[in-house]
């Protein structure tokens, strides 16, 4: 019993100095940055609902499997052997370096939350291989260390090979800036989480070799990085550490993208590197490249307050919601991209042409997914904005979600919205970017469902948890209680209030709750999808304090200005129906077609439901749903069924029911499945 009593005590002292490091950390956020704060990963905790056994799946399953799997397939190996200086024994693709860095972001923030000794210790003896495996320069990069080198074709490039014979030669290709750029981002959350510069320590160094070598004022290097992720990483580091060299480095990177002028040759519009980046209005080439791109753009914008940013990212995300975003939330519509009017070579896992959105064939990777969601997370800190919610929202639950299994231990890497049945996840890939990506993701989900600016408080997603709010003129604490997404009902308590002056029993505040697009008749902010059956702002009710409250409506927010006390309530109530969707005519692909959806969620129809298949038959484009349940892996889901029709092979003309289920939940239950999200209309 002393014993028990003793951990226990632990556990609370390290959660304690958890969130004292945190605070301290967030020191160095003081200053310019974006005027939206999303709430600190520490203040909120989930308590139940539908994210909690998907972030506990996370921590328990995902983040095991991943490193598991990466000491099996030599990743950690190769920080091994480059720490005993070998010359040689590389294994695997030069790219693996980064894996290893996004599964100890997704460890430390778990950490920051869940106190785990044994993974804390595990963390610290990864961080110690790291550490020996860069050279004294603060060089890392495991590839070159071990000598390996595939060695390049006619264009200068080999696929997956990327390196050329010397440090930071082929660029274009080469992914020794997308490396270090992860290990910052992972450098900074272990930092932030348990206080220890081990590895922040390691970025320091290897981002000081950096600027010396690409930074302004150098002689040396004049090009970005291929791969864009060091950008937004540099930003982060320059938040944790307050060196602005970091910022003008990241800065740099930027605006020597399209810079024909400055450079002996620009590698064009498959690496987002065909106009400055101040110029460019249109999404284009590798969809991650591109989402981290922006992501960067965002950052520095912020920190900086340069607006030709903001126009350029504007423009472009403006041509991504009304011209290239599937139903899901995902963008990348191609494996592969041919661009011989406009540059040398080809695009892959791109975008594709303006409303270019195929099903079977549709790429929309994982990552992409991720680089979408944090992309749009930037813009909603930037403008306060809900309709970069609205496209975050719709990303969580179906595009990102499908590509992480029930389980937690496999994975999709690209994202279809119809399949013929030769379709599934898998434990892991050569190239495995997304599992790792996910484990990284999922830790970070809660944050984004608060924010503040000065003494407002925003609700951007409902999730039932307890968040901790820190305001101008004082702390408000809140929690939510909902059944979302499968209820549109959420009831918002203030649970405890704190003032700069203590004697106040009120805090006066705004308190901004979204109404989400699908909700009013606009599922997403733009032509591109729209409602067959729409609703309107009448869905979206509330009550305070139990009485119906009429709100006003702010950038797509219900809006409250009071003095909150403890105990205050708000109830919102949305109307939930199911939803018929059409794509906007130019969608050549979904033409006579109709997509399903109930609040957040996209629904499918899979082969297993639907007597092996669901590719032969049509709807009625008025027909009606009968609510039903699906059992999946032991989760049981809300499901639809309506009547439809058999249009293709021998059994023609057959009246059949069909059966939905939602999207992010297919493929688990038999291999071989049909899947069709978008269902011909009779």
């Amino acid at each position: 019993m002393k014993k028990c009593l003793l951990r226990n005590e632990k556990i609370v002292l390290s959660i304690i100095i958890s969130a004292l490091v945190f605070a301290i950390c967030s020191c160095a956020f003081a200053g310019t940055d974006y005027p939206f704060r999303a709430a600190e990963m520490t203040d909120v905790t989930v308590r139940s609902g539908f994210w909690l056994p998907r972030i506990e799946t996370n921590r328990l399953v995902t983040i095991k499997s991943d490193f598991r799997r990466s000491e099996e397939t030599g990743r950690i190996h190769n920080f091994e052997a480059a720490g005993r200086r070998e010359g040689k024994g590389f294994k695997g693709i030069p790219y693996d370096d980064s894996d290893v860095f996004k599964i100890i972001e997704g460890a430390s923030y778990t950490l920051a939350t869940h106190p785990d000794p044994e993974l804390d210790r595990y963390l610290d003896d990864l961080i110690s291989k790291i550490a020996k495996a860069q050279e004294p320069d603060g060089y890392l990069y495991t590839a070159r260390t071990l000598g390996h080198n595939y060695g390049t074709n006619a264009n200068g490039c080999v696929e997956y090979s990327l390196m050329g014979p010397v440090r930071w030669s082929k660029l274009v290709c080469s992914h020794e800036l997308y490396n270090i750029g992860h290990m910052y981002e992972a450098a900074v959350a272990h930092y932030r989480a348990t206080g220890k510069r081990s590895l922040l320590d390691v970025a320091v160094r290897s981002a000081d070799l950096v600027e010396r070598t690409f930074g302004f004022g150098s002689t040396q290097l004049k090009d970005p990085s291929g791969h864009e992720e060091i950008e937004l990483a540099l930003c982060s580091l320059y938040r944790a550490t307050g060196e602005k060299r970091y910022l003008n480095l990241a800065k740099t990177f930027l605006d020597l993208r399209g810079r024909g002028d400055l450079r002996s040759e620009t590698w064009g519009v498959p690496v987002q590197d065909h106009l400055p980046v101040t110029e460019q209005r249109e999404a284009v080439g590798h969809a991650v490249r591109a989402g981290y791109l922006y992501c960067g753009m965002a950052d520095v914008a912020a920190l900086t307050g340069d607006k030709s940013y903001v126009k350029a990212i504007d423009a472009i995300w403006e041509n991504v919601v009304s011209k290239k975003l599937h139903l899901n939330g995902g963008i990348g519509a191609r494996k592969r991209v041919e661009y011989a009017d406009k540059s040398r070579g080809v695009a892959f896992e791109a975008m594709g042409d303006n409303y270019d959105l195929p099903n079977e064939k549709a790429y929309l990777e994982t990552c992409a997914a991720i680089g979408n969601a944090l992309w749009n997370q930037r813009m909603f800190l930037m403008s306060g904005d809900a309709k970069y919610i609205d496209i975050l929202e719709r990303v969580i639950y179906n595009g990102f979600l499908s590509g992480i299994s029930l389980k937690g231990d496999e994975f999709f890497y690209p994202n279809p919205l119809a399949s013929k049945g030769d379709y599934k996840r898998s434990k892991w890939f050569s190239t495995s970017c997304c599992p790792v990506n996910i484990a990284r993701f999922i830790p970070q989900i809660p944050q984004f469902a608060y924010a503040t600016k000065d003494d407002s408080a925003y609700v951007n997603l409902f999730i039932e948890s307890e968040a901790k709010l820190k305001l101008k003129s004082g702390e408000i604490k809140l929690s939510q209680k909902t059944d979302y997404p499968w209820n549109g009902t959420i009831k918002i308590t203030v649970d405890d209030i704190k003032t700069l002056n203590s004697k106040l029993p009120t805090l006066n505040s705004k308190l901004y709750i979204r109404i989400p697009g699908w909700c009013v008749g606009r599922p997403v902010p733009s032509e591109l999808y729209v409602h067959t059956n729409p609703g309107s702002i009448k869905d979206f009710t509330v009550k305070l304090n139990g009485r119906p409250y009429s709100f006003s409506s702010e950038k797509g927010y219900c809006r409250i200005e009071r003095e909150w006390k403890k105990g205050d309530t708000v109830e919102v109530v949305m109307n939930m129906p199911v939803r018929r969707i059409k794509a906007h005519d130019s969608v050549k692909q979904n033409i006579g077609r109709l997509a399903v959806e109930r609040g957040p969620i996209v629904y499918c129809a899979e082969g297993f439901d639907n007597e092996g298949r669901v590719l032969n038959k049509a709807i009625a484009s008025d027909t009606a749903f009968t609510r039903t349940t699906c059992d999946i892996l032991g989760n049981r889901y809300p499901a639809f069924s309506t009547a439809a029709k058999v249009v293709s092979g021998e059994n023609k003309g057959e009246k059949c029911e069909l059966k939905l289920i939602p999207y992010f939940a297919w493929c688990h239950r038999a291999p071989g499945n049909e899947m069709q999200t978008w269902i011909p209309v009779e």
